[in-house]
């Protein structure tokens, strides 16, 4: 059954919905087919989540049988919560027999017992494990050990990796690696959107995965390309989405993915001409739905911090946050205050440094904050 809405903004349908990115998917490709592990760092909503799930697709057009598993570490606190949530998307996948799946998860798992339900859709057993501190090592070498046993590529994927360098315990890099290294049926994805947590880790001489892993950067989608894909789904319409209008909607948000498809999800639901009047009700309706949830957001900043905010969203990219000139055209605090807050508003993820300079991260934000009085 074919999406309603071919602009999707969540989740993988088919390569039919998927614009572009062919040499990335090539590159990828290539690589796990070869035995190689990736390192991907791309900016969060860019797209990178939808580019694994479309990389596993097309490996299992060519060998139907492996297994792909994926798994977004972002919400974990500790070396615990990466267990449970790795034993949880990993044990019970490796044999499409559920009886076989069983017998292979309970042979391995010995340091806590699994829970068994059962998929509604494949009917294959999915595991959850409550893992005590005391043998929270224990059951993750058994998990991989789990791994080592299957008898078919499988390939995983951890989204937001950067994540395990915050854990309070110490050495989980380590350990993760010594295990990693003795798969040889078992490739992995690291992902993560922190681009300077991500070269640290996997290209520091100091750390665990230095050079372990061949590395990919990704970046906006072509804006011909992307062009393309979107005008052929609105002929299919009979609509007409003018390379203008779209350019419009490419810049405003400097090619960044999901914004971009979030817009024309809703262009694409409207029964109207499109136009740039139309594009601006779209941004103003999706600003406005998330009007109460900014306000909530911004309520636990001091004044400085959100006055800081509204300054780049006015300039829309600042490449020097403590210039002179900047400071005193937005009547900011001393300098020494700029830069206390914007280190905490880069650790929240509310700013974001890009190559050009620092830019509010959630780019309809970046709408809603232009919107008010200074």
């Amino acid at each position: 059954m074919k999406p309603n809405n071919p602009f999707l903004i969540s989740g993988y349908y088919s390569p039919a919905y998927f614009c572009d990115r062919e040499r990335e998917t090539a590159t990828m490709i290539e690589a796990l087919h070869n035995g190689r592990n990736l390192t991907l760092i791309a900016p969060r909503r860019i797209g990178k989540t939808g580019l694994i799930r479309h990389v596993f697709y097309r490996l299992q057009e060519r060998q139907p049988d492996t297994v792909t598993l994926y798994m977004d570490i972002y919400s974990t606190q500790n070396l615990g919560d990466f267990i449970r949530l790795f034993a949880n998307t990993v044990l019970g996948r490796l044999d499409t027999v559920p009886q076989k799946a069983l017998g292979r998860v309970a042979q391995f798992i010995k340091s806590c017992r699994p829970v068994f339900t059962f998929d509604e859709l494949t009917g294959l057993p999915k595991a959850t494990i409550d893992v005590a501190p005391t043998t929270e090592e224990t059951t993750l070498k058994e998990i991989f050990d789990y791994l080592q046993s299957a008898d078919k590529r499988c390939y995983i994927a951890i989204d937001e990796f950067q994540q395990i360098a915050e854990y309070p315990e110490k050495g989980v890099e380590a350990l993760l690696r010594s295990y990693i290294q003795f798969l040889p049926n078992v490739n992995f994805i690291f992902a993560g959107s922190k681009q300077h947590v991500m070269q640290e880790m996997f290209h520091s001489a100091k750390k665990p995965f230095y050079q372990s892993t061949q590395t990919l950067s990704i970046d906006r989608i072509d804006k011909t390309a992307y062009y393309d894909f979107a005008e052929a789904f609105f002929a299919g319409q009979d609509r007409a989405l003018e390379r203008t209008v779209f350019d419009t909607i490419y810049d405003r948000f400097d090619g960044h993915t999901w914004y971009i498809q979030a817009i024309l999800n809703r262009l694409y639901g409207y029964s109207v001409a499109i136009d740039s009047a139309t594009v601006d009700f779209a941004i103003r309706e999706i600003v406005e739905e998330s009007t109460y949830a900014y306000e909530n957001l911004l309520s636990a900043y001091p004044t400085g911090s959100v006055r800081l905010l509204k300054a780049i969203a006015r300039e829309g990219c600042v490449k020097e946050i403590q210039a002179g000139e900047f400071i005193a055209k937005y009547k900011l605090r001393a300098a020494s205050s700029v830069n206390s807050a914007i280190k905490k508003l880069l650790a929240n993820e509310l700013v974001y440094k890009a190559p050009n300079g620092y830019i509010i991260y959630d780019r309809f934000l970046n709408e809603w904050l232009r919107s008010l009085a200074f």
